[in-house]
């Protein structure tokens, strides 16, 4: 529903404020859902981590998708949840970039972190009680740690900005 009121108000929108059309979640949202469910599966996550994931989906609607996903037929997810199977397929992306074996990875995702951003919590954790915000913040962070901006992320996590003396101009 969201999606619907957010294309009936795009009229309304700045000219510089993009929408996804209902033809390009269509062609994105079944692919985009088989990818999705295989890194769960990777990730060992149970199904109700799945619904909770994907925005809370009745159990009945998230078999639905799978089945017309799996059977490739005409699909469109919202963009919230379009917006969540990216944060998904970043993060997995992230996790097989800065860890050689997939079991450092699911430590790391799956282990108390004592940084600030995970308030001692598990950075999984923080991505099924934090909605699309905990999602999208386990990205940015691990997106600042492949780039560099981070420490190795298991050593008290200190985040620490750039700073001005850090810049070197060439």
């Amino acid at each position: 529903m969201r999606s619907t009121e957010f294309h009936r108000n795009a009229d309304s929108l700045p000219p510089n404020v993009r929408t996804i059309s209902r033809d390009d979640r269509t062609r994105t949202s079944g692919p985009g859902l088989r990818v999705f469910q295989k890194i769960a599966d990777r990730l060992g996550l149970s199904v109700a981590e799945r619904i909770t994931i994907l925005g809370e989906p009745s159990r009945s609607t998230y078999y639905r998708w799978l089945m017309k996903a799996n059977h490739h037929r005409p699909i469109a997810l919202s963009l919230d949840t379009l917006l969540r199977i990216s944060a998904i397929i970043g993060i997995y992306r992230a996790l097989t970039f800065l860890f050689e074996d997939e079991a450092q990875g699911m430590l790391w995702l799956k282990g108390i972190h004592k940084s600030p951003y995970f308030t001692g919590n598990s950075p999984l954790r923080s991505m099924l009680e934090g909605g699309l915000n905990g999602l999208m913040s386990v990205r940015r962070y691990l997106d600042a740690w492949c780039s560099g901006s981070l420490d190795s992320g298991t050593h008290g996590d200190s985040f620490k900005p750039v700073a001005e003396c850090d810049l070197i101009f060439v």
